[in-house]
Parts: C-alpha cells; sequence; structure tokens
C-alpha cells in the first residue's frame, strides 16, 4: 500500500513508523531483524531502509602507482526490502539515490522494486563521498533529486529509457522526497530550499519526509511556509533521540541542525551517555506527544540501528 494510502485510512490518527540502516557487510540480517521485531507491537505500516552508495579508496602500490578500490559498506537494500515484506508482512521503502547511479541503474533498480511489489520509494539526491568537497553526478545520472522523481514518475506513465520499447507496462509507485526545516546544508536560505522542494513535488512526488529536528517550532513554521507555497502533499516529521554527548557536535556539523539550548544543557549536565539517553528519550517523547496533538500524519524515527531507545518513546507515544 502507498504511503499517502495509509495516511488517507488512518482516519487523522497519528501513525508510527522508523528507519533502518542495512547491516555492515560481513553481518547477518539478523541484526536487523533484533531491532525491528521490539518495534512491531506498535503497528507500524512501513519500514524505510536506508541505500549507501559506493565509496572509493586509493592504495598505493609497490611501484608509486594508485590503485583504485571499490568500498560497499552497507550492501543490501533491495534483499532487506524484501525480507522485510516477508518476515513482516508491512510495506518497505527502499532509498534510492541520484549519487552512484546513471539513469540505466536506476531504471533497473526501480524495475527491480516493482518485481517485489515495493510501492513507495524515497528519492534523495544524496552526499558528497568523502573525496568529494561538493556533490557530483555520474556520467549519465542525476544531478537533482528532482530529475530522479521525475525519471520514477516517467516510468508511473510507462516511459522508460528505450523508447523504442513495445507493450511496456506501468508502474505505480508512490515517491517520497527529503524535506528540511532548516534548510539543507548547501540551500542559501530556507525560501530557496522551499522553492527546490516545491519543484520536486510537481515532478510527481507524493509526500515529504524531514531531517531529524529538535525544536518542534521549527517543523511548524516549515510547514507553514509550505502551505503558503502552494505545497499540500503530506509532511511527516523525521525524529531522533539524542544518545551520546558526542552527538552535541556531530549532529550540528554533519546534519546543520541547531539544538535547542535547554536539551544541550540537559546533556552538558550529564555524568555519562547513560544519562544522556535518558535524557534524549525525554526530550523525543515530549517532541513525539506534542507533534500528535499538532495532527501531524505519521512519526518517523531515525533509529540508525538501533531500537530499544525508539521502542521506550513508542511506549509512552502509540
Amino acid at each position: 500500500m502507498k504511503v499517502t494510502e495509509h495516511i488517507a485510512k488512518s482516519e487523522g490518527k497519528t501513525l508510527f513508523s522508523f528507519e533502518i540502516l542495512p547491516p555492515l557487510k560481513g553481518q547477518h540480517i539478523n541484526s536487523i531483524f533484533d531491532n525491528i521485531d521490539p518495534l512491531m507491537e506498535y503497528k507500524p505500516p512501513f519500514i524505510d531502509v536506508t541505500y549507501h552508495r559506493e565509496e572509493y579508496t586509493f592504495k598505493e602500490l609497490g611501484n608509486g602507482l594508485l590503485k583504485k578500490q571499490v568500498v560497499k559498506k552497507r550492501p543490501g537494500t533491495v534483499g532487506i526490502c524484501a525480507a522485510i515484506q516477508n518476515k513482516y508482512q508491512v510495506d518497505a521503502i527502499p532509498h534510492i539515490l541520484c549519487g552512484g547511479f546513471t539513469k540505466e541503474d536506476t531504471e533497473n533498480f526501480l524495475i527491480d522494486m516493482d518485481f517485489l511489489g515495493i510501492d513507495n520509494v524515497v528519492a534523495l539526491r544524496g552526499d558528497a563521498v568523502k573525496s568529494e568537497t561538493y556533490f557530483r553526478a555520474e556520467p549519465e545520472g542525476h544531478r537533482y533529486a528532482s530529475e530522479l522523481v521525475s525519471q520514477i514518475q516517467d516510468l508511473n506513465n510507462g516511459k522508460y529509457l528505450d523508447e523504442e520499447l513495445l507493450n511496456s507496462s506501468k508502474t505505480d509507485f508512490c515517491i517520497g522526497v527529503a524535506g528540511y526545516p532548516e534548510k539543507h546544508m548547501e540551500a542559501p536560505s530556507l525560501d530557496s530550499d522551499i522553492h527546490f522542494l516545491k519543484k520536486k513535488i510537481k515532478a510527481g512526488a507524493g509526500y515529504i519526509v524531514t531531517q531529524m529536528f529538535f525544536d518542534n517550532q521549527k517543523y511548524f513554521e516549515f510547514v507553514e511556509k509550505c502551505r503558503k507555497e502552494g505545497i499540500t502533499v503530506p509532511i511527516i516529521p523525521g525524529l531522533k533521540p539524542i544518545a551520546t554527548k558526542k552527538q552535541l557536535n556531530l549532529i550540528p556539523h554533519r546534519f546543520k541542525v541547531d539544538l535547542p539550548d535547554d536539551l544541550i544543557m540537559e546533556v552538558v549536565r550529564c555524568k555519562d551517555n547513560k544519562a544522556v539517553r535518558k535524557v534524549g528519550i525525554e526530550w523525543c517523547t515530549q517532541q513525539s506527544k506534542e507533534l500528535v496533538a499538532a495532527g501531524v500524519p505519521i512519526l518517523h524515527y531515525y533509529s540508525m540501528g538501533r531500537s530499544s531507545n525508539i521502542e521506550a518513546i513508542a511506549k509512552e507515544v502509540f
């Protein structure tokens, strides 16, 4: 079922969903199931599965030359989605990126998803790899998420890259895209970021999932700005409970997200990460309750491969 259909079927009740990371290469899929199992009590209609593009390093050879080595640290998005749908009978939603994909790679990925009976995808540009200062598209790939959305929508209309295909079947993907309540790190302003978000909606996206935020007012203001710009699709808030002191610096640096002073001071006063984890759960629980009271369609949690803190929050909210 499509995400938009899940929302319509809920009749105004806030739903629970979460995102998982594929296991590191060499780890068993049971490491995924062990984290999903405790959360199934809260009846998620879907589970997102991130995609990690290939990265590469250069190894110095004995003759002074450099050899490019491709590293794929987290394989398995397609297989994990199939396994989730088979084991839990809920929708699995793969992320698909511009980075690392040509247009043909994208089409083949989507065909595989369609064959598996997957009804939703999240279309993202993706980040630059570590060796790049700025994002660089693949040759014959997409530079922007709006272009990726357009290709998915073309497939929904039965338009393939090979225009000479006969009797080509249409796909029927519901397309999710990312929104940034505090703007994307590369955007010059929030207004300009929303302008490009609107392009993704016009291209065919059916819903928005936000970047994590720790101040609900940022989300409410973002939704208001989107509505004023004529964006009417559901806007799903993305949440993450802070869990370690290190994240006080890591989250603002990596995700360009502000942390409220009250939260910062509470974390600073903690003696250890066990205490930080408790603060993070309490803060995110209060965020969640306020958002439910405001009537958000879904609360979407970034689990980052760990579910115990998400479980503690869901127990209080759902």
